[in-house]
């Protein structure tokens, strides 16, 4: 009976030694697997998607991906700028330049820069499409954290921990690599959690005078054949990170305009890129946007000369 025991024993202490043998073989071949590099993630989503890029239906070098999971929202936009690499680092290092980025969307009413040179904080004024003081705005913090990771590489990130509505979460982010000819290839991505407040308003926009606003994915066609687009919350996050994308696009294609003219042409600009998508992103008419742009550019002044004023 004693020695029937002591095999049981031993043969259950085995059976043990065995599994940790295999369990810490394995966790130590894991950790000798070095984790991929962003920039071959990123070249390869660009050898993944070179022919959706050719073949666009934005009739330019432009593919966009979106999803939902959970309370989560996500949306890439992956494209093909005609500038060099360098020159799109030089210009997007720079933090407070993305406060001429970004408020070129019809939302962002204002933005503010303050902090060092390499990190800092974006103050975002958000409302209406149409002008609004920045008094009658919601604040959003956005913290600007450029990573250097790889040569050959940019990683720019633009991340809230809270947003209108009671969201969390909101990332904004910007890679790019180099391609041959002088051209870059870019990532854009925008992603937040929703909340209940948000799914709520939602569902009372998206029932009433948002019904017809879509995204860019096609999810079907409907009787003549023609396509039908994603709306709701998946729509809507699509539409906004087109909108970026083509902000930063105008803030490279206005670069060396010369000064006087400069604001013009940039907000010119970027509504003549997205008018090429008004069932989209049609909002307002040029002229409405121009002159809303225009007295919201001098508020955005106005706030950051305060800034500036009580930093000295």
């Amino acid at each position: 009976m004693k020695h029937t025991n002591k095999l049981k024993f031993f043969l259950i202490y085995l059976s043990f030694t065995v599994a940790a043998v295999i369990l810490f073989s394995v966790g130590s071949a894991s950790a000798a697997i070095k984790p991929r590099q962003s920039r071959d993630i990123l070249l390869e989503a660009y050898q993944n998607n070179r022919v959706k890029l050719e073949t666009s239906s934005f009739g330019i070098p432009l593919y966009l991906d979106s999803f939902e999971r959970g309370d989560r929202v996500n949306v890439d936009v992956y494209g093909i700028f005609e500038y060099s690499f360098s020159s799109i680092v030089n210009a997007l290092k720079v933090p407070s330049y993305w406060c001429d980025i970004v408020a070129l969307h019809p939302n962002v009413k204002a933005c503010t820069y303050g902090g060092e040179s390499a990190t800092g904080v974006l103050t975002f004024y958000v409302g209406k499409k149409v002008y609004q003081p920045p008094e009658e705005t919601r604040k959003v913090l956005y913290n600007y954290k450029k990573v250097d990771q790889q040569k050959g590489y940019l990683d720019i990130i633009l991340a809230a921990a809270t947003g209108p509505f009671g969201t969390e979460d909101h990332k904004m982010r910007f890679e790019a690599i180099p391609l041959k000819g002088g051209r870059t290839f870019v990532h854009v991505s925008y992603a937040y959690s929703d909340s209940a407040a948000l799914r709520l308003a939602g569902k009372a926009y998206f029932a009433t005078i948002g019904h017809n606003k879509v995204g860019f994915t096609v999810i079907g066609k409907d009787d003549n054949g023609k396509p039908v687009y994603i709306g709701g919350a998946r729509g809507a996050i699509e539409r906004n990170a087109v909108r970026y994308y083509f902000a930063i696009q105008s803030f490279m294609n206005t670069l060396h305009t010369p000064e006087n003219r400069l604001f013009s042409s940039r907000i010119s600009n970027w509504y003549d890129l997205t008018s090429h998508y008004r069932k989209q992103l049609f909002d307002l008419e040029k002229k409405e946007y121009m002159e809303s742009k225009t007295k919201e550019h001098e508020n955005q002044m106005n706030l950051q000369k305060l800034i500036e004023k009580t930093l000295q």
